[in-house]
């Protein structure tokens, strides 16, 4: 997809349209995004990788973003691939990954838009430095590798993961359960689980757009239908996405974290040989936002 060429410039610039409000809102998110990702102001990161435990497993790392986390586990000697379906996410992790060579080389200025609650002019305007790491700073040998398209869609041969980690991503589904199912489906048996995030649902308010919004408690008990076992859980883990620190008004997200694992005694179909396999709703609508 990526062919780390310069192009130049190909389009007359008087020919180019003005970004739509969404276009500039995903942007500006992105921005902010390396800042959670790739610089020091974001070292609290998605600490799943403490509850990988075994060496040389294939984890796969869903709504990627700009692919620190699975940048992280790939360091520390996994088998790691990122997916991510955002172009904006993609366009942008390929850069950070693939041109950044040089530790805090590059600046950015993510809060600019910021006009509200800002103590100072000066916290508006502040420079962000990254990336805080060499991102070509990995093990030699190392198995990592980004995959663009629809998480459902892209993975579909059955038991070929060993660990999924899901951080921030299982409320981006239109319809939750398939997420459940489909990782279920491509877990091989013993394989591991690892869930930390909210359940803001990306699609709650969009017009024309199909969303399934269930509480943590309905998803749990699908979890469990579907034949995972729930080896831990915390339903209290406060955390910030994005975060301004410097802001006067800052969100902080009250995550539900989990480990689950696919029995290594059971079928594909997370029931016993005599019952039925678990059933989710489908998407009416398969196009994906860009």
């Amino acid at each position: 997809m990526f062919e780390n060429i310069e192009y130049g410039r190909r389009l007359d610039p008087q020919s180019v349209r003005p970004s739509s409000t969404f276009d500039m809102d995903k942007l500006k998110s992105t921005i902010k995004q390396f800042v959670r990702d790739w610089s020091v102001e974001g070292q609290e990161k998605c600490t799943l990788t403490q509850n990988i435990t075994q060496m040389t497993v294939s984890v796969l790392v869903p709504g990627a973003g700009l692919g620190r986390l699975a940048w992280e586990i790939a360091r520390l000697g996994y088998i790691c691939q990122g997916n991510e379906w955002s172009f904006f996410m993609l366009f942008s992790s390929n850069f950070v990954l693939n041109r950044c060579e040089q530790v805090n080389s590059l600046i950015l200025y993510p809060w600019i838009h910021q006009f509200s609650n800002n103590k100072k002019s000066s916290d508006q305007t502040r420079p962000i430095r990254f990336p805080d790491v060499n991102p070509q700073n990995l093990p030699q040998n190392t198995d990592f590798s980004m995959v663009a398209g629809d998480f459902v869609e892209i993975y579909s041969d059955s038991e070929s993961w060993d660990c999924v980690a899901t951080c921030f991503f299982i409320d981006t589904a239109h319809n939750v359960i398939e997420y459940v199912e489909t990782i279920w489906k491509i877990l091989k048996p013993g394989g591991v689980w690892i869930n930390l995030g909210p359940l803001l649902y990306h699609f709650e308010n969009m017009a024309n757009e199909l969303s399934v919004e269930l509480s943590y408690d309905d998803i749990r008990k699908a979890i469990v239908k579907f034949g995972f076992q729930i080896e831990k859980e915390k339903e209290s883990v406060q955390t910030t996405y994005t975060e301004n620190d410097r802001s006067m008004l800052r969100y902080v997200y009250d995550c539900v974290f989990f480990v689950a694992r696919k029995p290594a005694d059971m079928y594909s179909n997370g029931q016993d040989d005599n019952q039925p396999a678990a059933k989710s709703l489908r998407r009416e609508d398969t196009s994906s936002p860009t």
